[in-house]
């Protein structure tokens, strides 16, 4: 039986969610290595397989308290309500810092990656040359993300399905950011900022007795657009987590080595560096007659020395760095008085 959490400790669990759908936004950042990092990984994956036959049979009979227990919905609303509070708090908040602060914001977030590669590597002490190949796999794969193009925007709703399926692989895949693959597939902006805004603008009308909103084609559209991706990512999110949950349990190591090296391989998604690559109009990617993104200037790797704000971003660099390795060593110091 579950220890009951203190009251500390849910106020605690919210904000670790709140930080896993923030990284769960950003293009290249991976809600999973959050939840990774912050100690609540595994229980999540082990509350998302207990969406099953059992838990809606006990819905089906009624007993609710039995199922609350079951599928360990305490945590799974601590979590899952801080995530989707961050979409409309501190998703607002880092839109304005990526606007404003784009350069510093990605050294965050890769001296974090680059902190969380050192974090699960640490734990992972038993190497050998099948392991080292799989390692070196997924940072080929991890690379070969970094530098695919995005496809064209499609509305389609058996591909925002499919999409939806895709998407949740951020929560639940260390290292595998849904939002990039999304980006990838040409939905990131439909259904991460369009359908998003939509909603919440139709929710908050709704929710003060303004129905006008609903006998807009376009917004029913939209409507349609976010309950079917919604419906991709419960169904990804229970497929993705069954078969993690049972590759886990036969390959931990393999698995493991495998999000090692696909952390490392998309290092070069966050770099912060980087310029713009593909041409923007409104937030959409701009296209020519053959359907590829239009390239307005190539990207820069190397930062400019001389440069204040480049030692400002490597400053940002090493926090981001320190915040993931004291996360480490309070971990390890609680470990030995416990």
């Amino acid at each position: 039986m579950r220890k009951e959490r203190s009251f500390l400790d849910k106020i605690t669990l919210f904000l670790k969610g709140l930080a896993m759908g923030t990284a769960n936004k950003v293009p290249g950042v991976s809600g999973g290595v959050v939840a990774f990092v912050l100690g609540f990984y595994n229980e999540l994956i082990y509350s998302f397989q207990k969406m099953n036959f059992k838990a809606l049979k006990l819905l089906l009979n009624g007993r609710f308290r039995s199922l609350y227990s079951y599928m360990n919905l305490s945590f799974l609303m601590l979590v899952m309500g801080g995530s989707l509070f961050s979409y409309i708090s501190v998703s607002i908040l880092l839109d304005y810092l990526l606007r404003a602060y784009e350069t510093q914001v990605w050294g965050s977030f890769f001296g974090m990656i680059l902190g969380s590669v050192y974090y699960i590597a640490r734990k992972y002490r038993v190497w050998n040359l099948y392991r080292v190949l799989i390692l070196f796999i997924g940072v080929f794969i991890g690379v070969v993300l970094s530098f695919m193009p995005p496809a064209i925007e499609n509305s389609n709703l058996w591909f925002v399905f499919f999409c939806g399926v895709i998407g949740v692989s951020g929560m639940t895949l260390p290292g595998l950011s849904g939002s990039f693959l999304l980006m990838l597939l040409g939905n990131y902006v439909l259904l991460l900022v369009d359908t998003v805004n939509v909603v919440f603008k139709i929710f908050m009308s709704v929710l003060v007795g303004d129905l006008e909103p609903l006998q807009d084609a376009e917004n029913v559209n939209y409507l349609k657009i976010g309950f079917v991706f919604f419906m991709g990512s419960f169904v990804g999110l229970v497929s993705i987590s069954h078969l993690l949950g049972y590759v886990i349990k036969r390959w931990e190591y393999v698995v493991n080595a495998l999000i090692i090296g696909f952390i490392t391989g998309s290092l070069g998604i966050v770099w912060p560096w980087k310029e713009t690559l593909y041409k923007l109009q409104e937030g959409h990617l701009v296209y020519d007659k053959n359907g590829n993104a239009i390239i307005e200037n190539y990207q820069r790797f190397m930062p400019d020395i001389y440069n204040l704000d480049t030692w400002v971003t490597i400053g940002f660099i090493l926090i981001g760095l320190a915040v993931v390795l004291g996360i480490d060593y309070y971990e390890r110091k609680k470990s030995i008085y416990v």
